[in-house]
């Protein structure tokens, strides 16, 4: 039987959590519940809500509540303030740049959000054919306030490794072998298509090899009729 503190989290520790984030004034800005989305307005249809898994100290959350889950246990509560250094930065009246509106493939407007390059910002002001645009994140230089609960400790290594994939790829995994030090994850075909999976993948494998015992990490993709008629048809849309 465990006692209190056994399941104490530190840094390193797997942890699935539920979380909002609000601003100083009570503003929801951010949530893993789909009913306060909705609640707030703040609701995206393309946005999966749900409880997260954060590996402990590892930037998965800002640095703010990385820091307040060490030490908590398994079923907490609690809230925690996060001050701008701690959460999206201080405000830098420097990180702002004037462009051509030609520059832009659709006519801006002021509070866009824009990618100019490799950088995302808000358009701030027009002025005739000149676009301001300020590249701080719109929540820099202000505080965050997060009400969040702790609602397991992931200790089973096929969890972790799911929990991996859920973390940096968004695909949820279904069956995991051991072997030895071997782990074989089977992913089903339509995988392969997300971008965001390719790329993710090998965080997970650096990942999985950094914190848990195991030598080789093995992706399996699965076939049957019906997921590569669900392909096929996917690629044809992205295509047209």
């Amino acid at each position: 039987m465990l006692k209190k503190g056994d399941e104490m989290i530190a840094k390193g520790d797997f942890v699935k959590l539920s979380y909002t984030a609000k601003l100083e004034d009570g503003t929801v800005i951010d949530t893993t519940i789909k009913e306060v989305a909705e609640k707030h307005g703040i609701y995206n249809e393309n946005t999966k809500y749900g409880d997260i898994y954060v590996v402990v100290g590892e930037g998965h959350v800002l640095s703010g509540l990385d820091e307040d889950l060490i030490g908590k246990e398994v079923g907490y509560k609690g809230t925690v303030t996060v001050p701008p250094e701690k959460g999206f930065g201080n405000y830098d009246p420097n990180k702002k740049d004037t462009f051509s509106i030609t520059k832009f493939t659709e006519k801006p407007k002021i509070g866009q959000r824009v990618r100019i390059g490799e950088k995302i910002g808000t358009v701030e002001r027009i002025i005739g054919r000149k676009v301001l645009v300020d590249f701080n994140h719109p929540f820099a230089g202000k505080t965050i306030k997060f009400e969040y609960e702790i609602k397991d400790k992931v200790e089973k290594l096929e969890d972790k490794i799911r929990a991996l994939f859920t973390i940096y790829t968004g695909v949820e995994i279904k069956n995991v072998t051991l072997k030895d030090k071997k782990a074989v994850v089977e992913v089903s075909t339509d995988s392969y298509l997300n971008q965001l999976f390719l790329i993710g993948r090998y965080k997970v494998a650096k990942d999985a090899f950094r914190f848990l015992d195991i030598e080789e990490l093995e992706i399996v993709e699965k076939f049957n009729k019906e997921a590569l008629k669900t392909v096929e048809e996917k690629s044809q849309k992205t295509e047209s």
